[in-house]
């Protein structure tokens, strides 16, 4: 007989429902985010004076388009849930559209920033920060898309 028949571990409580897509979407769109801003980290923190302090407001308004784009639900853009304020549907596909105009922004702003200032440099020894700068962006991006369209509503109802 072992002294470890006797321990049970606990059950994890939020894995346990047959209904597993939010959670894999919720999970990769997190990992997503945060190897955006690790790549980002780690270009400032291996080059430091190398990427310009305004370069990091890329970063912050694809997180910003994040939050903008996954404050709204679909039930909403579709005008099933939501037909009260002042603009009603109209205004939550408004907010959708200026979060993915905000995304898309800062992405196209990273890809400027890596050409113009990393690429086509001739006095610049390393690309990495630039190209980090646009990975932040970029993965900023897909995992805002994943957390909005990779998730269901079916289980809010």
């Amino acid at each position: 007989m072992s002294c470890f028949e006797n321990i049970s571990m606990p059950s994890c409580v939020w894995f346990e429902s047959g209904e597993k897509r939010n959670i894999m979407a919720s999970i990769l769109a997190g990992l997503l985010f945060f190897a955006g801003w690790w790549f980002i980290i780690d270009a400032a923190s291996v080059y430091p004076g190398d990427l310009p302090n305004a370069a990091h407001v890329c970063g912050v308004m694809a997180t910003l388009s994040m939050i903008m784009v996954n404050s709204v639900s679909n039930a909403q853009v579709r005008g099933e849930t939501y037909t009260g304020g002042c603009m009603g549907p109209r205004g939550a596909r408004l907010w959708l559209f200026l979060g993915f105009v905000v995304g898309f922004a800062s992405l196209i702003a990273a890809c400027w920033i890596l050409f113009a200032n990393y690429v086509n440099a001739s006095s610049s020894k390393h690309a990495w920060p630039g190209v980090g700068l646009f990975m932040q962006n970029a993965f900023i991006f897909a995992g805002s898309l994943v957390f909005k369209f990779g998730r269901t509503e079916d289980l809010w109802s």
